[in-house]
């Protein structure tokens, strides 16, 4: 069976609600994201007890701001689409990942999702298949050298590709030069404290590993098939690595309703659980699954 299928079997009145948006849903879940991120950086910012430990718990929280990112480009975590895309543009600035770039880059992923001729996430490196490409993937190497290009690209107008209109190109211009400049203050405030170093730079480096293993469960290992219940899989997890990736581990449900917004996906999840071809009990369980594959490779 395959996605659209499965969502017909859904009920009318019952899929107009888990297409609902709201901005409650959002905010409280931002709210609590983000109070998380502040305890944290609290912490290290005042080298509290044990802060050492603290700084890549605090890392996870802010690279994973990368899953709130991802949905704003659909507008879905709140009501307000003016709301969603500046919490994208803030997230963006956070992440080191253009929010007006990435939204053409990752609606075309949807689009394409595992089309190796066309997916830009294909085309921009692909997923691992050998031991130095996992081990350069999870290292996040391959983030903190393409996102830096990508920005200098965008801000002298080169931007180009095929999922980038010509319209988009000045506001891709803007956005790359304003993110620039925020960038060039923040290294000029090195220079009178580190603070910044302790609660931003050093925890994204930490942190990247986590969200780069937490990615590779999406789509890795899954057919190059237009079925969304086969190319995306879905990851049963905690409470909290849900809390965290704003349900985006119900990833199989998402890319088959994009526009059902986050906090509906565990009640999609239920319709369609029994047709998805793709899950994994725990990225742990993943992880080892994948490295296995790996073993026979070089």
């Amino acid at each position: 069976m395959d996605h659209k299928t499965a969502l017909a079997r859904i009920p009318a009145d019952v899929a107009a609600t888990l297409n609902t948006r709201q901005n409650r849903a959002g905010l409280f879940h931002l709210a609590g994201h983000m109070a998380m991120i502040c305890v944290t950086g609290i912490w290290i910012g005042l080298k509290a007890p044990l802060w050492p430990l603290v700084l890549p718990v605090h890392g996870i929280l802010l690279t994973f701001l990368f899953t709130l990112e991802h949905e704003t480009t659909h507008q879905t975590p709140f009501a307000s689409a003016k709301l969603c895309d500046w919490v994208g543009r803030l997230c963006g600035v956070v992440l080191l990942l253009p929010f007006e770039w990435f939204r053409y880059f990752h609606l075309a992923h949807h689009r394409h999702t595992n089309d190796p001729e066309k997916d830009p996430e294909l085309l921009s490196g692909g997923k691992p298949d050998t031991w130095r490409a996992y081990l350069l993937n999870v290292s996040g190497f391959g983030y903190w050298t393409k996102l830096p290009r990508q920005l200098w690209v965008n801000a002298t107008g080169q931007a180009c590709a095929p999922y980038i209109p010509d319209r988009a190109k000045p506001r891709l211009q803007r956005e790359a030069r304003v993110m620039l400049g925020l960038y060039a203050l923040a290294a000029l405030s090195l220079l009178v404290t580190p603070l910044l170093f302790w609660i931003w730079v050093l925890p994204m480096l930490l942190g990247q590993p986590f969200l780069r293993l937490y990615l590779l469960a999406e789509h890795s290992r899954c057919a190059f098939v237009a079925n969304m219940l086969e190319n995306t899989r879905t990851t049963y997890t905690n409470r909290f690595l849900r809390f965290i990736a704003w349900n985006m581990p119900f990833h199989a449900e998402h890319h088959a309703a994009p526009q059902v917004p986050f906090h509906q996906l565990p009640a999609l999840n239920a319709h369609l659980r029994d047709v998805l071809a793709q899950t994994a009990d725990g990225y742990a369980a993943y992880t080892r699954d994948s490295l296995s594959q790996l073993g026979a490779k070089t």
